[in-house]
C-alpha cells in the first residue's frame, strides 16, 4: 500500500518509522515531513491545509490511505473533504470527521460530552462576552488556583493556572475582550483545579471497537521542576508506573468506553487515535482533555513500543473490523528526551546546523524542526523543538540514562533540554 501521512513533527517521523517496517507498506510520503522523514520515505512540499493539493497529489501517487497526524487539519475537515468527494471518498482518512474533531477543538464542546456520557471530569462554566459579568461570582465558588482555558485551538498556550483572584478575573477580561488567544478565546472554559498526577492514555478505534496503546506521561514545561511558560512538550516516559491494570481499569469502564459509546450515539464517525489527556485524583482517574490525535511528545515513546504491525491496525481502523488484530506491546521503558532551540517556546532562531547525528548509539532519533539543506546535506534547526532522543530500558533509569547520554553527543547553537525527567514519578 502507499501511504500519504501529514505533518512535519516528531509525532509523523515516529509514524512513519514505524510504517516503514510494514511489508504492507509499498511507499511512503510525508506532506511536508522534515529531515528524518525523509530517510525513510518521500517528502512533498504540500501546505497541510491546502485539501485541493492534497488531492492532487493523493491521484497523481495512487495513494490508498491517508494519515492525519496534527488536529489542525482534521479541525478543518480534511476527513469530510475525502468523503464528500467521488474520486477520493473510498481512500480511508485515519482521523476523525469536523464534528468529531469538536472533541479538541472545542473545550466547551468536549465539557458538555463528558457532562453527557457521565465521563469524570473537573466541575466548570463556559463564559462570553454575553455572561462574562457572571464569572467573577462562579470564580468566587472555586478554590485557588484557578483554572481558565480558551475554548478553541490555542497551540497549546490557551490555558492558564492562576493563583490570585483579582488576576483571574483581569485574564479572564484579556481572553475574551481583548482576545489574548485571538478568537480562540471568544468563549473561555473555567473549571476547578485537581490535584493529582497527570499521565496520558491513548486509543485507537475504528469507531465501534478500540485498541489501547501504552500509557505515558508528558512535560510540558521549558523548565525544570515543571516551570516556566509551556511547550509543545519537552519529552516523554512510557509506561506511567502508578498506571497499573486496576487504575487502567478504571480507565477503561469510566472513561474510554463511555467516550466511544457516546461518540456513536452522537452518530460522529471517528476513524483514529484519541488521546485521554487524564490526572490522577488518589487514585481515580478524571479527564483534563481531549486530543482528536497521536500526541506529541507521547508518540515518540509510544510508538516504538508498539511490537505490532501498525500498518495493519490502520487497515483494521478503516475497514472497521479492528477487534480482529492483534496488537502486543513491549514491556520495557520507552523515555523520549526533546532538544529544543534556544528561546523556545519564545522567539528562537532557525537554521543553526546540527553536529553528532551520527555519533549516538543505542537510541532512535525522531526528528520534528530539522531540514536537510539541498547543497550541504546538512541537517538545520527549523523550529522550537528540534529532535527527540527515544531509547528502551529494561527500567525507566536505564532508558533516561541512555538518551541523556545521545542528548549529549547532539549539538547545535543555543541547544537545550530538560534534565529532570522520570524524577517525579521514578518511585512510584
Amino acid at each position: 500500500m502507499k501511504v500519504l501521512i501529514i505533518g512535519s513533527g516528531g509525532r509523523e517521523h515516529a509514524i512513519v518509522w514505524k510504517l516503514s517496517q510494514s511489508p504492507l507498506v509499498t511507499k511512503l510520503y510525508t506532506a511536508p515531513g522534515n529531515a528524518g522523514t525523509s530517510e525513510v520515505d518521500e517528502n512533498t512540499d504540500i501546505d497541510i491545509s491546502d485539501f485541493t493539493a492534497i488531492k492532487s497529489f493523493v491521484l497523481e501517487k495512487s495513494i490508498d490511505m491517508v494519515v492525519v497526524g496534527p488536529e489542525v487539519p482534521l479541525v478543518e475537515g480534511i476527513h469530510d473533504f475525502f468523503l464528500a468527494d467521488d474520486e477520493l471518498k473510498n481512500i480511508p482518512v485515519i482521523g476523525p470527521v469536523a464534528k468529531a474533531a469538536l472533541l479538541e477543538a472545542s473545550k466547551d464542546f468536549a465539557k458538555k460530552f463528558m457532562n453527557k456520557y457521565r465521563i469524570p471530569t473537573a466541575g466548570y462554566q463556559t463564559f462570553d462576552k454575553q455572561n462574562i459579568n457572571k464569572a467573577s461570582d462562579f470564580l468566587k465558588t472555586l478554590n485557588p488556583p484557578y483554572v481558565l482555558k480558551a475554548d478553541g485551538l490555542a497551540a497549546g498556550k490557551g490555558v492558564l493556572i492562576i493563583d490570585s483572584y483579582d488576576e483571574a478575573v483581569s485574564e479572564l477580561n484579556e481572553m475574551i475582550n481583548e482576545e489574548k488567544f485571538g478568537t480562540a478565546s471568544q468563549k473561555v472554559v473555567i473549571e476547578e483545579f485537581l490535584t493529582g498526577v497527570e499521565l496520558s492514555v491513548f486509543v485507537l478505534t475504528d469507531g465501534e471497537s478500540y485498541k489501547i496503546l501504552p500509557s505515558a506521561k508528558d512535560y510540558k514545561r521549558i523548565g525544570e521542576g515543571d516551570t516556566g511558560l509551556n511547550t509543545g512538550g519537552m519529552g516523554s516516559i512510557s509506561p506511567v508506573p502508578f498506571a497499573d491494570e486496576e487504575f487502567m481499569k478504571k480507565v477503561e469502564t469510566r472513561i474510554i468506553k463511555p467516550t466511544i459509546d457516546g461518540l456513536k450515539s452522537e452518530g460522529l464517525v471517528y476513524k483514529g487515535f484519541i488521546f485521554f489527556g487524564l490526572i490522577s485524583v488518589n487514585g481515580n482517574p478524571f479527564v483534563i482533555e481531549y486530543n482528536i490525535r497521536m500526541g506529541d511528545p507521547e508518540a515518540e515513546s509510544v510508538i516504538p513500543r508498539i511490537k505490532s504491525d501498525l500498518m495493519e491496525l490502520f487497515i483494521g481502523t478503516a475497514n472497521g473490523d479492528l477487534q480482529n488484530r492483534n496488537i502486543t506491546i513491549d514491556e520495557r521503558y520507552c523515555t523520549a528526551i526533546f532538544l529544543v532551540s534556544g528561546g523556545y517556546p519564545g522567539s528562537y532562531p532557525k537554521n543553526k546546523l546540527i553536529n553528532g547525528l551520527d555519533e549516538t548509539n543505542d537510541s532512535i532519533l525522531f526528528h520534528a524542526g530539522t531540514k536537510i539543506d539541498p547543497e550541504s546535506g546538512g541537517v538545520f534547526t527549523n523550529g522550537g523543538r528540534v529532535i527527540a532522543i527515544s531509547s528502551f530500558g529494561q527500567t525507566m533509569k536505564e532508558a533516561l540514562d541512555k538518551s541523556y547520554q545521545n542528548a549529549n553527543k547532539i549539538t547545535f547553537e543555543g541547544k537545550y533540554y530538560r534534565k529532570d525527567l522520570g524524577r517525579d514519578i521514578m518511585n512510584q
